[in-house]
């Protein structure tokens, strides 16, 4: 509870969870806990007071799927190839602004790639982004 009211900012969110209890995924628990809080903690941050953040585990044949998906500002179409660069900022005053340093995407996805996972990033300005961690079927138990 304390590390949501440190993430939060202030701010209220309505967060959902949605997780598929009868899997486990086999991963350095650090790692996952760094991808995690980086996603959830950038839609805390670019979510505005009273917005939506959905967290949702599932497996399918496919693998296993982490998603964080909110109600925020959105990313435009041109920024979301770079949004994994070390120090990318889409907006460089709203980042400093709001706290960001540019590295969180780029450590989530070094610790995807060290957990043979990907990540996906769907975004709509106004609308929210929609970040999509797939972790391959041989990591799951």
């Amino acid at each position: 509870r304390e590390e949501g009211e440190m993430l939060s900012g202030g701010k209220r969110h309505r967060i959902t969870l949605d997780i598929a209890v009868d899997s486990v995924l086999r991963a350095n628990r650090e790692e996952f806990d760094s991808v995690i809080s980086n996603l959830i903690s950038n839609a805390v941050r670019y979510t505005p007071n009273g917005g939506a953040i959905d967290i949702s585990w599932w497996v399918s044949s496919e693998g296993g799927y982490l998603s964080v998906k909110d109600t925020g500002i959105g990313i435009d179409r041109q920024h979301i190839d770079r949004l994994t660069e070390r120090f990318y900022r889409v907006d460089v005053a709203r980042s400093r602004e709001l706290g960001g340093t540019g590295l969180g995407l780029s450590i989530v996805k070094h610790a995807l790639s060290r957990m043979d996972g990907e990540l996906n990033v769907t975004s709509r300005l106004g609308e929210g982004s929609r970040f999509v961690c797939r972790f391959p079927v041989n990591r799951l138990n």
